[in-house]
């Protein structure tokens, strides 16, 4: 049987949908496998922790689950109604199929008729076929993943998995239907429901997304910031050298076209962009010696403007 799925996730039975997400996002970032590789016990609390916030995720599966209607591994569970076969079959209208029933004593019986029985016992499917229902799940997906692209398997609460397709350019929040991989019908001949997979893109340590662009802060050199140079910088697709300008200053943004999220359709590459970071870097004392010494410094004041502003 699934653990209690608000245990799973940390949160209290009355959280917000907002608290849920939040303590989803907390957890997967930690157990996701591409962070623990080879680690079968993250992936387990993994599997939990998606299969939870699969289930209080979504506001129906959760309400469902409040009134004991499901599970906590989303399967049904028996409940009692007027409308049970044997609630018929004991009760008043249960009359109508016993043997000492006549087929002249049914209005005058109880005053239904065939539709109400009927409609009492097909209630729950409202007497005509359907398809299946949706199944809702979370995927995290690693942050190069999304904007490249890639296939990612889903491995689903009941130890199955979907095979889900993940186009360049996924952004958070987006919700991905594999049509037919929902629940099956109970209707015979009717087709499946679909999987609604939405979408986190888990955090990277270096790159930032804003749009179709990437950021990223580069660190340089008191002598590279000076001088000039041509550093290496990495982006998505891979390493590129990049020209640093002399004199230039922490703040400075360069710009490398076509190298942000991948074109797709209608939308163009985006660019990546290299803000810069001055280091000082290890102690220089010949640095020290050389600032001290100097005499022919131009002066000038970089807090001007601060105080100027107060």
């Amino acid at each position: 049987m699934a653990d209690d799925p608000y245990k799973t996730l940390g949160v209290a039975r009355d959280a917000t949908d907002k608290q849920i997400r939040t303590a989803f996002l907390k957890l997967a970032k930690t157990s996701h496998p591409d962070l623990n590789p080879g680690d079968a016990r993250a992936e387990e609390r993994f599997k939990a922790i998606n299969a939870a916030h699969d289930l209080l995720g979504d506001p129906e599966r959760r309400a469902r689950f409040d009134r004991g209607e499901i599970d906590a591994a989303g399967q049904e569970r028996p409940q009692p109604g007027p409308h049970f076969y044997r609630d018929h079959a004991e009760g008043p209208a249960g009359a109508h199929y016993r043997p000492d029933f006549a087929a002249g004593d049914f209005a005058a019986d109880s005053g239904e008729d065939l539709g109400d029985i009927l409609a009492g016992l097909f209630r729950a499917g409202g007497g005509h076929p359907r398809a299946g229902g949706d199944r809702h799940y979370s995927l995290a997906v690693p942050f190069l993943d999304a904007v490249r692209g890639t296939t990612q398997r889903l491995v689903l609460p009941d130890g199955a998995s979907l095979e889900v397709r993940i186009p360049a350019g996924l952004q958070s929040g987006q919700v991905l239907r594999l049509r037919g991989k929902g629940a099956p019908s109970h209707h015979p001949g009717q087709p499946p429901g679909d999987a609604l997979i939405e979408v986190t893109i888990l955090p990277h340590p270096i790159f930032r997304r804003e749009g179709r662009d990437i950021h990223l802060d580069l660190p340089i050199s008191i002598a590279e910031a000076v001088l000039g140079a041509r550093v290496s910088v990495p982006t998505i697709e891979g390493k590129v050298s990049m020209a640093i300008p002399p004199g230039a200053e922490t703040g400075t943004r360069l710009r490398l076209r076509g190298r942000g999220v991948p074109a797709a359709g209608a939308h163009p590459a985006g660019d990546a962009f290299a803000t810069l970071r001055i280091m000082r870097g290890p102690n220089d004392p010949g640095l020290a010696a050389f600032l001290a010494g100097r005499t022919d410094a131009p002066q000038w004041n970089p807090r001007a403007g601060l105080e100027e502003a107060s």
